[in-house]
């Protein structure tokens, strides 16, 4: 039961993070779009967008959440681990970072969005950290 728990764990956090990679990349296309006045674009990036969001990252994310309470409750002596405190919290901050790109999403269809493409290529590097971060906590249990 562990095993296929763990695995199902691991392909919804595959998914989240491939969606919380393409996302942003998506409010890149989009600003860039909209800096050039191309409304067709910007049609477009909005239904993919909203699509990505609603379809594959929020479901990912909380197939993760609950898979991973699922793998707390078979091994709950994992609770008293350093390591996983700290990659609990990162996991937070990624829920954070979802709803953020949720945030954006509905400035971006309101045309009430200000970030610039910049700002939303810096904003796509954030996960990235925290995927390195959670991977190695999880590889190494290092304290």
């Amino acid at each position: 039961m562990y095993l296929g728990l763990k695995a199902l764990h691991l392909v919804a956090v595959v998914t989240w993070f491939a969606a919380l990679f393409y996302l942003p990349r998506l409010f890149v296309y989009h600003a860039m779009a909209r800096d050039k006045g191309d409304t067709q674009a910007i049609d477009y990036f909005l239904v993919m967008e909203r699509k990505l969001y609603r379809g594959i990252m929020t479901p990912s994310m909380i197939a993760v959440v609950v898979f991973g309470v699922g793998l707390l409750v078979l091994v709950p002596s994992y609770l008293g681990q350093g390591w996983l405190h700290i990659k609990l919290v990162l996991v937070v901050l990624l829920i954070g970072y979802h709803y953020l790109c949720l945030r954006y999403l509905k400035q971006l269809a309101a045309q009430r969005c200000q970030k610039t493409q910049v700002f939303f290529r810096w904003f796509n590097e954030a996960p990235v950290l925290v995927l390195l971060a959670v991977v190695f906590l999880a590889i190494f249990k290092p304290f």
